[in-house]
C-alpha cells in the first residue's frame, strides 16, 4: 500500500514538472557573446577619396588663325621640344593678304610723295602773292586763296601719312597671320594628344581651336582628389598618401600633399574641396587619366592600445523568453550598424561578466582606421576581452530530474536545460 502510494505521489510530481514545462511556455534563451582582445600596436586614421592621375601641366596648341591643315610634325607619344614645328597650316590665303597689305603701303607711301610735292607748290604760290600784295599787283582775295590752298595741302600730307602708318599696321597683321600658319610648340614635353588629321579645317573665329595636348613632364605626375568637408580639416600640405590604380592591382603608390585648394566644389548640396598630391613617375608607369583610389594620412599613433570598431557598436540586447526573429534581426542591427563616434568622445563597450550579464565601462576613443580604434582612457589592458557581438540565441535542451527507476530511465515529455 506505501509503495503504491509512494509510485503515485512521485507520479504527480513528474506530471506536474512536465505540465509547468509544456504549458507554462517559459523557455530562457542562451546567448553566446563574440569577445576580441584589447591589443596593442600602431593605428594610422586615414582619408579616402576617388582621384584622376594628370601632369603637373599640359598645354593646348592650338591655332591663332583658320583654314586647312597642310602637313602634321608631331604625333601621339612624340617628344617635342620649345618651337619645334608640330603642324602647318595652308599659307596660300594668308600670303596672298601679305602681297596685298605690302602693295597698299606702297601705294600710300607714294600719295605722300605726291602730297608733299603738292604741299611745296602751294608754299610757292603763297610766297609769291604775299610779295606781290605789297606792291599792289593782287588782290587781298587771292592772297586768302593762296592761304587757304596751303593748308589744305598740309592737311592732305597728314592724311595721307596716316594713310602709310595703317597700311603698315596692316602688312604686320598678315605677316604675323601667316607666321601663324607655322604651328610651333610653346614648351618642351611629350604630345599626348593629337586632335586634327592632315586636311581638316580649324576655325578660329571664336575660339583657339585645339590641335594638340602636350604634357611638359611626364615624370612628375599627380592626384587631383575632391576631398569631403567632413574630413579636410585634418589634411595639409606636405601629409603622406598612398594610391592604387587598376592597371597595377595590389601595389600602391607613394605620394605627399602638394596643395588643398580653398576654391569649394559643390554638387548636389555636397561640399567638396580639390586636393593635389605629388607623385614621383620617373619609371613612366603612371599613365594620364588613370583612375586612382586614395588614402590620406590624417594622423598616426603607436604602441597604442586598439578596441576593435564593433566593441564600440555593440549594445546588448535583453534575453526574451521566446527569441524571434525580429529581436535577432535588432540585436544584429545594434551590434553592427552604426560606425564609432569621432576621437576624445566618450565612449561605452562591454566585457563579459564573471557572473550573468556583461559589464560596461566607459573609456574615451581616440583616432580610429576603420577597423580598430584608440583606447585613450578607460579601465582595460592589453589581453583584456570585449564584447564585439553576439552569436544568434537559440535554446538549449533541459534533463528534468526524476526519481532514480522511474519508468526505467524513460524521460516523459520534453525538457530544456536551462540557459545562462
Amino acid at each position: 500500500m506505501r509503495k503504491a502510494v509512494w509510485i503515485l505521489a512521485v507520479l504527480a510530481v513528474g506530471l506536474a514538472i512536465g505540465g509547468y514545462v509544456f504549458f507554462s511556455g517559459e523557455r530562457k534563451a542562451l546567448v553566446r557573446y563574440k569577445t576580441a582582445p584589447v591589443e596593442r600596436g600602431t593605428i594610422v586614421s586615414l582619408v579616402s577619396a576617388t582621384g584622376t592621375v594628370n601632369p603637373v601641366t599640359m598645354v593646348q596648341v592650338g591655332s591663332q588663325v583658320s583654314g586647312s591643315i597642310e602637313s602634321l610634325h608631331a604625333d601621339f607619344n612624340s617628344s617635342v621640344k620649345v618651337d619645334d614645328v608640330v603642324a602647318r597650316i595652308d599659307p596660300f590665303p594668308y600670303r596672298a593678304r601679305r602681297d596685298q597689305a605690302a602693295a597698299n603701303l606702297a601705294n600710300a607711301r607714294a600719295a605722300v610723295t605726291k602730297a608733299k610735292t603738292e604741299l611745296a607748290q602751294r608754299k610757292r604760290e603763297l610766297e609769291r602773292v604775299r610779295s606781290l600784295i605789297k606792291q599792289e599787283f593782287v588782290s587781298q582775295n587771292d592772297v586768302d586763296v593762296a592761304i587757304t590752298n596751303h593748308e589744305g595741302a598740309a592737311a592732305q600730307l597728314e592724311v595721307v601719312e596716316a594713310a602709310v602708318k595703317q597700311a603698315q599696321a596692316a602688312l604686320e597683321a598678315a605677316e604675323l597671320d601667316l607666321k601663324y600658319t607655322v604651328i610651333r610648340s610653346p614648351v618642351n614635353g611629350t604630345v599626348i594628344s593629337r586632335l586634327v588629321e592632315v586636311g581638316q579645317r580649324v576655325a578660329a573665329n571664336f575660339q583657339i581651336p585645339t590641335l594638340f595636348i602636350v604634357a611638359e613632364d611626364l615624370t612628375n605626375m599627380q592626384v587631383e582628389t575632391n576631398v569631403s568637408e567632413s574630413d579636410i580639416a585634418g589634411i595639409t600640405e606636405g601629409k603622406a598618401a598612398t594610391f592604387t590604380v587598376d592597371a597595377y592591382p595590389g601595389q600602391r603608390f607613394q605620394g605627399k600633399v602638394r596643395q588643398v585648394r580653398n576654391a569649394p566644389i559643390a554638387v548636389q548640396n555636397v561640399v567638396t574641396y580639390q586636393v593635389v598630391i605629388g607623385v614621383d613617375n620617373r619609371d613612366l608607369r603612371l599613365k594620364p587619366g588613370m583612375t586612382a583610389n586614395v588614402a590620406i594620412e590624417v594622423a598616426r599613433r603607436d604602441d597604442v592600445l586598439r578596441l576593435p570598431n564593433a566593441a564600440l557598436r555593440f549594445t546588448p540586447v535583453k534575453v526574451t523568453d521566446k527569441p524571434d526573429k525580429a529581436s535577432e534581426a535588432t540585436g544584429a542591427r545594434r551590434a553592427g550598424a552604426s560606425p564609432p563616434d569621432r576621437a576624445g568622445m566618450p565612449r561605452k563597450v562591454w566585457r563579459p561578466g564573471l557572473i550573468g550579464d556583461p559589464e560596461p565601462l566607459a573609456i574615451e576613443a581616440g583616432i580610429s582606421d576603420g577597423m580598430v580604434t584608440e583606447l585613450v582612457q578607460g579601465d582595460l589592458k592589453e589581453g583584456d576581452l570585449v564584447i564585439v557581438g553576439i552569436d544568434s540565441p537559440r535554446p538549449a535542451r533541459e534533463t528534468a530530474a526524476f526519481p532514480p527507476g522511474f519508468g526505467s530511465g524513460q524521460r516523459r515529455g520534453s525538457s530544456r536545460d536551462r540557459g545562462l
